[in-house]
C-alpha cells in the first residue's frame, strides 16, 4: 500500500514523455497541458503508463472463502497525490469476473467478448468490489457475457487504504433522538460532535486526508483502466459514481467507449455538495410521502390508516414511543428514522418496513428491532464508509462556514420537507469545520463530437438523485440521451424489473445502439404488500 513504484532510468525517461499528453497524442483539450491541474494530468499519465505496463495479478479475493471462484482480486498502484506521482502510493483492490463467452439464451452461440465493464455503486463510500457477482442474476447475464465485470474499492474504502475518522466502536452511539424541530441546546451539542468528527478525520489521517476526492477518484478510474489493458473504458456509476463518472468524462474524454449514468447526481459546481443536499431532503420528502400513499391504500394489511397523514401520525407516536422506552435497549428515534428512510430509497423495501412500523404500533417490537438495530460486527465498514464520504464531499467543494446559514436554509426547507432535512445536516455539518482544503469543482461541460454517445438512466421521483440532476448532466454532455423511468422513484433504475431501461441498456452496452431521442419507459410496478404473518426481514 505504501511502497513506491520503482522503475528504471529509462523506464522514467519513457514515462516522462509519455506523461505530457494522453493516450490519443495530444492534451485532452486545447491548453490543457499548462495551468490549473497540469501537474495532475501529467502524474495521472505517468500512473496510467505504469499501470499498463505492471497489469493486475488476479487472485483470490480479501475475505472472500465463501464466494463463488470465479470472483478474483487484484490491486492497482496509484499516486496518493497526482502532482507527486513518484510520491506516497497506495493501493486499490480490484475485483473481476470474466466474461462467460456464452449466449443466456441457449442455443450454443458464442458471444464475442467486448472487454471490460467497470462499475462504481456510489457512496462517496460504497464499494464496488463484489460487484462482479451481479453476472450470476438474470438481469445482467447477457451483460456477463460479454463483458468482463470489474468493480473496485475507491481510494479509501477497505481494502484499498481505507480512511478512519473515529475508533469504530464508538461509531454506533446507541438509541438516539431524531428532532424535525431541533432545539438550541440540541443545535449546539450536533455542532460540538460535528467539530470533533472533522477533528479526528485530520488526527487519524493526517496530511493524506486532501488527497480523498471526486477529482483524484476520476484519475484513479483511468489507472484502473489502463491496468485492464483497455484503451478506451466502458463504465457504469450509479448515484455518486455518475458524478465522478461525469468528472472523468470531462478529463478524458478520448479514453471514454461507452458509459451509462445510473441515478444522476446533478453536476453544476454551484451546487456541489452543499446545495444539493437541500435539493436532496426536499426529493426525500416527497418519497416519504410516496411510501406513506402506499401504506394507506393497503390499509388492510397494515393497519395503519387510510391517508398518509394517518400513517404521519403512526410514525409520530411510534417515535415518541422509542424515545421515552427504545426497542431492544437499542432502536430510538433516529434508528427509526433511518430504517424508514431505507424505504424512500428503494421501494422494494416497502412491504417490510411498513410491516416493522406497523409491528411495533401494535405491541411487537421484533421485526422493528431486526430492521432498524445497529450491528456491532458491521461498525468498522459502517465508519469506513462514512469517513470516506464526508472526505469525499467536504474535499470536493467550499461549504458554509458559519452554522448561522446552515440554521437559515434548513429551518425554512424543514417547515416543508421535515422527514430528513435535520438528519442531512447532521451528516454534513462536520464539512463547517474541515481542516483540509477544499477542491474547486470541475466545469463539466463537453461539445459535439468530443465524447462519445452516453446513456443517461434516471426516475422521475428519485429522491436520493432528484430528476433535475439527470436533465442538468444531459444538457452538458453533447450527444448524450436519456431515458427516464416514469412515476416511480427507485434508486437505481439499471437491471431492476424494468424490461423497458434494460432493453436501452443492453442494446447500448451490447451494440453501442442508442434510441434517437430521449425515451419514457413506464413505471415499474408498485410492491405488493406483504401479509404480516408471512412478512421477513431480507
Amino acid at each position: 500500500m505504501r511502497a513506491a513504484v520503482v522503475h528504471s532510468a529509462a523506464g522514467a525517461l519513457l514515462l516522462t514523455a509519455l506523461a505530457a499528453a494522453p493516450a490519443g497524442g495530444a492534451p485532452e483539450r486545447p491548453g490543457a497541458a499548462e495551468g490549473p491541474g497540469a501537474a495532475e494530468r501529467r502524474g495521472t499519465a505517468v500512473a496510467a503508463a505504469r499501470a499498463a505496463a505492471a497489469g493486475i495479478s488476479f487472485g483470490p479475493c480479501p475475505d472472500a472463502a465463501d464466494l463463488p471462484g470465479t470472483l478474483r482480486c487484484g490491486t492497482v498502484t496509484v499516486p496518493l497525490d497526482y502532482a507527486r506521482p513518484d510520491g506516497r502510493q497506495i493501493r486499490l483492490t480490484v475485483g473481476r469476473v470474466r466474461a462467460t463467452g456464452k449466449d443466456p439464451r441457449g442455443g450454443g452461440r458464442a458471444v464475442p467478448r467486448q472487454g471490460a465493464l467497470v462499475f462504481n455503486p456510489g457512496g462517496p463510500g460504497a464499494s464496488g468490489l463484489y460487484f462482479p457477482l451481479a453476472g450470476l442474476s438474470p438481469e445482467w447475464k447477457r451483460l456477463a457475457a460479454a463483458y468482463d465485470l470489474v468493480g473496485y474499492a475507491p481510494r479509501g474504502v477497505a481494502p484499498s487504504a481505507p480512511l478512519s475518522c473515529q475508533d469504530p466502536e464508538h461509531f454506533f452511539p446507541g438509541p438516539g433522538p431524531a428532532p424535525q424541530q431541533p432545539s438550541a441546546s440540541y443545535k449546539r451539542q450536533r455542532i460540538a460532535q460535528a467539530r470533533a468528527y472533522a477533528r479526528g478525520c485530520a488526527e487519524r489521517s493526517g496530511d493524506a486526508l486532501r488527497h480523498h476526492h471526486s477529482l483524484n477518484n476520476a484519475r484513479d478510474l483511468d489507472v484502473v483502466r489502463a491496468a485492464l489493458g483497455e484503451k478506451r473504458l466502458t463504465f457504469m456509476g450509479a448515484s455518486y459514481g455518475t458524478y465522478f463518472g461525469a468528472l472523468y468524462a470531462e478529463l478524458f474524454p478520448r479514453h471514454v467507449r461507452r458509459m451509462v449514468f445510473d441515478s444522476v447526481v446533478d453536476p453544476h459546481p454551484g451546487r456541489i455538495w452543499y446545495r444539493n443536499n437541500l435539493a436532496q431532503s426536499e426529493a426525500f420528502e416527497r418519497r416519504w410521502a410516496d411510501f406513506r400513499a402506499w401504506i394507506a391504500a393497503h390499509d388492510d394489511v397494515y393497519g395503519l390508516g387510510r391517508t398518509p397523514g394517518a400513517v404521519q401520525r403512526g410514525y409520530e407516536v411510534a417515535s415518541a414511543r422509542l424515545s421515552a422506552r427504545p426497542a431492544g435497549g437499542t432502536v430510538g428515534p433516529a434508528q427509526l428514522q433511518e430504517m424508514l428512510l431505507r424505504a424512500v430509497y428503494y421501494d422494494d423495501q416497502w412491504p417490510h418496513r411498513a410491516h416493522a412500523l406497523s409491528a411495533y404500533l401494535k405491541g411487537d417490537p421484533r421485526p422493528l428491532i431486526d430492521l432498524a438495530e445497529p450491528h456491532p460486527e458491521a461498525a468498522a465498514e459502517a465508519e469506513n464508509a462514512s469517513a470516506v464520504y464526508t472526505a469525499v464531499e467536504c474535499n470536493d467543494a467550499p461549504w458554509p462556514t458559519d452554522f448561522r446559514v446552515w440554521d437559515r436554509d434548513n429551518t425554512r426547507l424543514a417547515r416543508r420537507a421535515p422527514f430528513e432535512t435535520w438528519e442531512n445536516v447532521w451528516t454534513n455539518l462536520p464539512c463547517a469545520y474541515w481542516p483540509a482544503p477544499r477542491q474547486r469543482p470541475l466545469e463539466v461541460r463537453t461539445g459535439p463530437g468530443e465524447l462519445p454517445p452516453t446513456l443517461l438512466l434516471a426516475g422521475e421521483r428519485d429522491g436520493a438523485t432528484p430528476y433535475e440532476g439527470a436533465l442538468e448532466l444531459h444538457r452538458r454532455l453533447a450527444g448524450s440521451v436519456l431515458v427516464t423511468e416514469r412515476g416511480t422513484g427507485t434508486h437505481g433504475v439499471a437491471a431492476g424489473p424494468n424490461a423497458c431501461v434494460n432493453g436501452h441498456l443492453e442494446a447500448y452496452l451490447l451494440e453501442g445502439r442508442l434510441p434517437a431521442r430521449d425515451a419514457f419507459c413506464a413505471p415499474r410496478p408498485a410492491p405488493e404488500p406483504t401479509s404480516p404473518a408471512k412478512s421477513s426481514a431480507p
